[in-house]
């Protein structure tokens, strides 16, 4: 029997600047290689599309829900840019958002479906994992390989949560995943490492768990 895992493909991979062609196509490679023991269910995030509406929606001081809004059309536009890319290939679905929801980002929801999946979780985003500083302006920052969910839950809530915002795990789903012990792994762009982890081998990333 084939086990589930839900996905959250970071938008910061999908569409840093514009869509990276090369990632997906890596991405699309990785998963199509695993589908003989695994069926994955993958949520998109929105990337710079979202961020740079969010902005200007804030500097123009129209509302969070507005905000957000533009958020998820940008995770919509990019679910539909990946989707195309599988063109149905069989025991790969994909999420969106199905309304409004406050404090959330594509991260809640993919923890929200594997909490209903009963399955572990991976977060793909742009740094390698959950770092004792941010690595992308800290050279000196180190990977934190395990946390527990209530020491991981800690860090995220320290965070003030706003539309955009860019942490390896939103503050709900930090919460989701801490109530339901979900599993759930932490890894970067790398697609090599992501096969890594999908084959029970050794990869650079972090674990929340426990």
């Amino acid at each position: 029997m084939k086990k589930t895992l839900v996905i959250s493909l970071g938008g910061s991979v999908i569409n840093p600047r514009k869509i990276s062609h090369k990632f997906l196509k890596q991405f699309k490679k990785t998963i199509q290689k695993n589908l003989k023991n695994y069926k994955f269910i993958v949520v998109c995030g929105g990337g710079y599309p979202a961020r740079k509406e969010i902005n200007k929606l804030k500097s123009q001081k129209k509302s969070i829900k507005l905000q957000c809004m533009a958020g998820i059309k940008a995770i919509k536009e990019n679910t539909k840019i990946v989707k195309k890319l599988f063109n149905k290939t069989k025991d790969v679905t994909f999420k969106t958002p199905g309304k409004y929801s406050p404090n959330e980002t594509s991260d809640s929801i993919s923890a929200k479906i594997a909490r209903a999946n009963k399955s572990e979780f991976i977060n793909i985003t742009n740094v390698s994992g959950l770092f004792t500083s941010d690595p992308l302006e800290n050279k000196k920052a180190r990977l934190i390989p395990k946390i527990s969910w209530k020491n991981f839950e800690k860090k995220a809530q320290r965070i003030k949560y706003h539309p955009g915002q860019h942490f390896v795990l939103d503050q709900h789903a930090a919460t989701i995943i801490r109530r339901h012990k979900i599993k759930t792994y932490l890894i970067g762009p790398n697609m090599r490492n992501f096969n890594k982890l999908l084959k029970c081998k050794k990869f650079k990333g972090t674990i929340i768990n426990g």
